[in-house]
């Protein structure tokens, strides 16, 4: 038995409102997440890094999650929200919130690296491919009273761990603008 015409309609009209909304939630989550990419050659390798993390946050401060792929396993990275001064590797991002962040009490930043990663706080080691996925707390207003998008300009980096400090070829950056 076939429906009635105004009960086949409701139905569609149904199904086409939670199509709309699962879309629009689709889509909603896409737009608030930024990559960027970044090509380099270290040692002979050439490394094709992407990062991805969300372009807004809340100026109050609020945990992001920041994923990445391509990296070079043997080089440990740190993953947070720095200040930054022109292109991707032109000079190190710096300051950034919550410094090296040892204690694991701010969540700040992320050390991503495979001898010690898994032994401190807020540190993990690569995945395959050089990939990782953290989370990290981000907030407009820095240490030293800075605010992000008004006295400086930030964004959710990688950068060249502490072995290797002054290597700016891991330096990739997703500006964030908070609300």
């Amino acid at each position: 038995m076939r429906p009635l015409p105004s009960a086949r309609t409701a139905a569609r009209a149904g199904l086409a409102v939670t199509a709309s909304a699962a879309l629009t939630l689709g889509l909603a989550t896409s737009a608030s997440a930024a990559t960027s990419t970044r090509t380099i050659t270290d040692g002979g390798t050439t490394y094709n890094l992407s990062l991805t993390a969300p372009g807004t946050a809340g100026a109050a401060g609020q945990v992001v999650t920041v994923t990445g792929s391509g990296y070079n396993t043997s080089q440990g990275i740190y993953v947070g929200l720095c200040v930054v001064d022109g292109a991707q590797g032109a000079a190190k991002p710096t300051p950034c919130l919550g410094g090296q962040d040892e204690s694991g009490s701010t969540g700040a930043s992320h050390w991503v690296n495979n001898t010690f990663g898994g032994m401190f706080a807020n540190s993990s080691k690569f995945g395959t491919g050089g990939t990782f996925s953290v989370q990290i707390y981000v907030k407009a207003t820095l240490e030293d009273g800075s605010v992000c998008g008004e006295d400086v300009t930030c964004a959710v980096v990688t950068r060249a761990d502490h072995f290797d400090t002054n290597d700016r070829k891991y330096d990739v950056h997703v500006p964030i603008t908070f609300q």
